[in-house]
């Protein structure tokens, strides 16, 4: 059994980001990421402090809006449309979850496509459904394919479950690993019997949040097996939806939680950014 180890390869990205910003800083341009969070969430507070973090790391330029909860849905579009047209700002990126009496859907659309690095807005999810590298691709899934390209994962020919179709992982996910040739099925919680598909499979990717959704006995010798769960128990640790001591032992290849997807997300983030960056070059 091998690690699919996030951490290391999220920290070789970052090194490669630093370079890239400084040859960017050379022609003038600042990479910058602004990031919007709305009330006090802490896992939400969490994240934020996570991503400012490493845009410091390696050089990107980060801004962070702290909105009351109370904020009124035309304000949080007011702030976004100003800094759609700052060319100064190069990513905008909204933390979810938002309060209640904001749409969601009409906030992330308001997002510019060619600020949009979290990979979200309908121009950015069209280009992904036809294959195109034109836009950004959403960073979960996106840091889920480096990942096992990292590892020479040949991922053609192969049958992949992924267990989630939210669409911020798993209907992303899927359209990546058909464009990479392999065979995909898509379960979700009206599937009735989840086994049945993830005994066959090649590549499980879970992404559900659940605590030990998968098992042992769901699972074939040698599968290669992405957890892209977080859960907090309640002894605060951090475990993922995978069984992960029992299903290691029939795994060739296997994510650790934490440590696997959730640095590699964080990467996708920044690389998207100075994606944007170097766009403005051209």
């Amino acid at each position: 059994m091998t690690l699919l180890d996030g951490k290391a390869l999220s920290a070789k990205i970052k090194e490669e980001l630093k370079e890239k910003n400084q040859f960017l800083k050379s022609k003038g341009i600042e990479s910058c990421l602004a990031v919007i969070l709305v009330g006090n969430n802490p896992a939400s507070q969490t994240y934020v402090k996570s991503k400012a973090k490493a845009c410091e790391e390696c050089g990107i330029k980060s801004l962070v809006y702290h909105l009351n909860e109370n904020i009124t849905q035309n304000e949080l579009l007011a702030l976004i449309n100003t800094l759609n047209h700052d060319d100064s700002v190069h990513g905008i990126l909204v933390q979810l979850p938002l309060p209640d009496h904001i749409c969601k859907d009409l906030i992330l659309e308001s997002i510019i496509s060619s600020k949009d690095v979290d990979g979200f807005h309908p121009i950015n999810v069209g280009y992904l459904n036809l294959g195109l590298e034109s836009g950004f691709l959403p960073c979960t899934p996106l840091g889920v394919m480096k990942l096992l390209k990292a590892y020479e994962i040949d991922l053609e020919g192969k049958d992949a479950v992924i267990i989630g179709a939210s669409n911020i992982v798993g209907r992303p996910m899927a359209t990546m690993l058909l464009n990479a040739g392999a065979t995909v099925s898509v379960c979700h919680i009206k599937t009735k019997d989840l086994s049945l598909y993830t005994r066959q499979a090649d590549l499980i990717i879970v992404a559900a949040g659940c605590v030990n959704l998968l098992r042992s006995d769901m699972v074939k010798e040698g599968v290669i097996v992405v957890d892209v769960g977080i859960n907090r128990l309640e002894s605060g640790k951090i475990v993922g939806d995978v069984d992960f001591e029992e299903v290691s032992k029939k795994s060739s290849y296997i994510t650790p939680v934490p440590g696997g997807v959730g640095p590699m997300t964080i990467a996708m983030l920044l690389e998207n950014t100075v994606k944007s960056a170097k766009n403005r070059l051209n």
